[in-house]
C-alpha cells in the first residue's frame, strides 16, 4: 500500500497531470505536493481546494438519499466518509479533480490533480484517482 509520496508519483504519470497534491481538508493544508500548481504557491492552491472540498462535503443536499453508514468506533461519527466521492472542476484549460480519500479515522483527506484539459483523459484520471485513494496509506 502506498504513502503520500509514492501515491503522488503515480498520479503524476497519468497523461497530462500537471500537479497533484493530498490534502487535508479541514485544515487547509497540503499533506504532500508534486509537480505545479497553477497559482505558483502549493499551499495557497490546498487551501483553496480545500474550501471547495469542504464546502462540497458538508452540504446536506449531496447526502439526501443516501443510506445511512455507521460510525467508526464510539459513536462520535469520526471515520464515517464525506457523501461525495469526488469533484470536477472544470476550466477552459484543464480539469481540477478533487478526490476524497476514506481513512480510519476522520476522512478529512482528498487528493487533488490539475489535469491538462488537452493532454488529460478526464474519465482515465477520474478512474485511476479513486484506485489510488483505495490503496493510498496515511501514517
Amino acid at each position: 500500500m502506498p504513502g503520500i509520496d509514492e501515491c503522488l508519483l503515480d498520479v503524476m504519470r497519468l497523461p497530462g497531470a500537471r500537479g497533484a497534491a493530498v490534502v487535508d481538508w479541514t485544515s487547509g493544508l497540503a499533506l504532500g505536493t508534486i509537480g505545479d500548481s497553477p497559482n505558483g504557491d502549493h499551499e495557497a492552491t490546498a487551501a483553496e481546494t480545500a474550501e471547495v472540498a469542504r464546502m462540497a462535503a458538508e452540504q446536506p443536499a449531496f447526502a439526501a438519499g443516501l443510506p445511512e453508514v455507521p460510525a467508526a468506533g464510539d459513536g462520535t461519527g469520526v471515520g464515517t466518509p464525506p457523501p461525495v466521492e469526488d469533484v470536477i472542476v472544470t476550466t477552459r484549460a484543464g480539469y481540477h479533480i478533487l478526490r476524497f480519500v476514506e481513512t480510519d479515522f476522520d476522512s478529512s483527506v482528498f487528493l487533488h490533480l490539475w489535469l491538462d484539459r488537452a493532454e488529460g483523459n478526464l474519465a482515465l484520471a477520474r478512474i485511476r484517482l479513486g484506485e489510488m485513494a483505495e490503496r493510498l496509506v496515511l501514517a
